[in-house]
């Protein structure tokens, strides 16, 4: 049995990746540690909470001394690392925690692991050859694009808020960790992530609550800013996919080649929650998206070139945006509506 530490498995992109990775890899036991911050919630990982390969354990990145307890007690040969603060207004408000967490956090995960795997730069001790880190990051360290072109691999990094240089720190770490002392480590930077179990005050499940509840649904700016969005059950395929055999030192960009605008979204969930959980009047949905003031900072356009991983390792996206954000909502309208009703009988 391989024991392989998952950092933030409780958060969005996490607790969708930990159960899939334990029916697709019969002989790994995965250890996840998370802080459940805001942004963590052990409700996501109810189906596997007694899995006889699965293991929680509540504690921060930036603990040392609980990161090294947890490589000594459990003898983890692997790393998946999703644990971040990743909200960008968040950072925008309160940039330290993304600074502790994202750059500190990280660091202290990779040094570790490089003590408890390696015995000098570029060897490795004979029980871990294999040992590998995999760092889970964003688009968002690249900046922004104009209406054309596509963030690639080697695209410069300029990122524009704390939460995007925070993120851009960490993956120079992992970089700097390969290029010194010839670790296994493999980055992957994805596009925006949608689907099951996001938090709710990202922006689908912000339209798909405000919407039910009959608030206005809020919009930034003029809502022509543009991402790529990515079914977040593609992004687990592709890091199991980048862990398994992404070439070590390398970077792969996943994106679901799916751009649309911030309005196209809001627009496209009210129309589909029109058809699926109609208001008693029959008015529309889409009557209460109004727009708000801008972010400060707020990037115009992200899209992914995703064709490293799709040449190189095979990936391709299951989903595209129409499908996938057919069953969000259909997770969503049992979270918000059938759930509550239940807790009202």
């Amino acid at each position: 049995m391989t024991h392989i530490l998952v950092t933030g498995g409780a958060g969005f992109i996490g607790s969708n990746f930990v159960p899939y990775y334990l029916q697709s890899q019969e002989d790994v036991h995965v250890v996840n540690l998370d802080a459940l911050t805001y942004a963590g919630n052990l409700d996501n990982l109810e189906e596997i909470e007694n899995h006889p390969r699965y293991t929680f354990i509540k504690g921060d990145i930036c603990d040392r001394k609980l990161v090294e307890k947890i490589f000594e007690r459990y003898d983890i040969k692997g790393v998946i690392h999703f644990a971040a603060e990743s909200h960008v207004d968040n950072s925008i408000a309160n940039p330290d925690a993304f600074m502790q967490t994202n750059i500190i956090g990280t660091f202290n995960l990779v040094d570790v692991a490089k003590r408890h795997w390696m015995v000098s730069p570029g060897v490795y001790k004979e029980a871990y050859r294999r040992s590998r880190f995999l760092h889970v990051s964003t688009d968002e360290v690249y900046g922004t694009l104009g209406k054309e072109g596509l963030f690639s691999e080697t695209t410069p990094y300029a990122p524009n808020s704390p939460y995007s240089a925070s993120k851009a720190s960490s993956d120079f770490i992992i970089r700097s960790y390969h290029h010194t002392y010839g670790m296994n480590v493999v980055t992957t930077n994805c596009s925006n992530n949608y689907g099951p179990k996001q938090h709710d005050e990202k922006l689908i499940p912000t339209i798909i609550r405000k919407a039910l509840s009959g608030e206005e649904i809020p919009i930034y700016g003029d809502g022509s800013n543009i991402r790529d969005w990515l079914y977040v059950l593609d992004h687990c395929k592709g890091i199991d996919l980048a862990y398994a055999k992404g070439v070590s030192g390398e970077t792969y960009n996943i994106g679901g080649r799916n751009e649309r605008n911030n309005l196209y979204i809001a627009q496209k969930v009210c129309d589909i929650l029109d058809k699926k959980h109609a208001k008693a009047d029959d008015s529309s949905y889409g009557n209460q998206i109004t727009f708000v003031k801008d972010r400060a900072g707020h990037d115009f356009r992200y899209a992914i070139d995703a064709n490293k991983i799709e040449r190189e390792l095979g990936w391709k996206a299951d989903e595209n945006f129409e499908t996938g954000i057919e069953k969000t909502i259909d997770w969503y309208l049992k979270k918000f509506i059938d759930n509550k009703a239940k807790s009202l009988t």
